[in-house]
């Protein structure tokens, strides 16, 4: 008896919250449409955010290659973050720390004949979160004797003093003849 009670209780309760048979339709509508929406309103949210990091991202490498043109390796070096745990590879090393990454290039481009005019191109600027990116491009010197280019990656992260490059991964292509 008490089994049957029971169930008589659940046929019940599942009766109470059927929807009536004209409500179907338009509360169905109403459920996508609230349910769409509230999804682009996000969506449009993420990428009004993406495109903020994608835009300071761009900034940060437009103002290195500014610099570099004007022969300033200082001024260069402001786009990536001023930690030891700042990572350069290239040439089949790695390099740790801020410091060490400024040194590489001061020795390397000692001179304006030897930095050349820098061009970054075919930037792809992926946010990962909030806080964080990967850009893929492209960079090339224009030099008096030579035309050195290659790839990069770069790991952004949001910092205190703005997006800031913490990981570089550059490799330069064959020299051709």
């Amino acid at each position: 008896m008490r089994e049957n009670a029971s169930a008589y209780t659940d046929s019940k309760r599942i009766e109470s919250t059927k929807i009536l048979p004209g409500l179907k339709i338009p509360l169905a509508c109403f459920l996508a449409v609230y349910a769409l929406t509230g999804t682009a309103a996000v969506a449009r949210g993420e990428q009004q955010k993406n495109a903020g990091a994608i835009t300071e991202i761009r900034a940060v490498l437009h103002a290195q290659q500014d610099a570099w043109n004007r022969g300033d390796i200082d001024g260069f070096m402001s786009g990536y973050a001023r930690s030891g745990l700042t990572t350069f590879v290239s040439e089949d090393a790695v390099r740790r720390g801020w410091e060490t990454v400024r040194a590489r290039y001061l020795k390397k481009y000692s001179d304006r004949a030897k930095m050349g005019l820098l061009t970054f191109s075919d930037l792809e600027i992926m946010p990962l979160d909030s806080d964080s990116a990967v850009v893929l491009g492209r960079w090339k010197l224009k030099r008096a004797q030579d035309r050195p280019h290659g790839r990069f990656t770069l790991i952004f992260r949001k910092t205190a003093d703005g997006w800031r490059i913490v990981h570089d991964h550059t490799s330069a292509a064959a020299p051709t003849q």
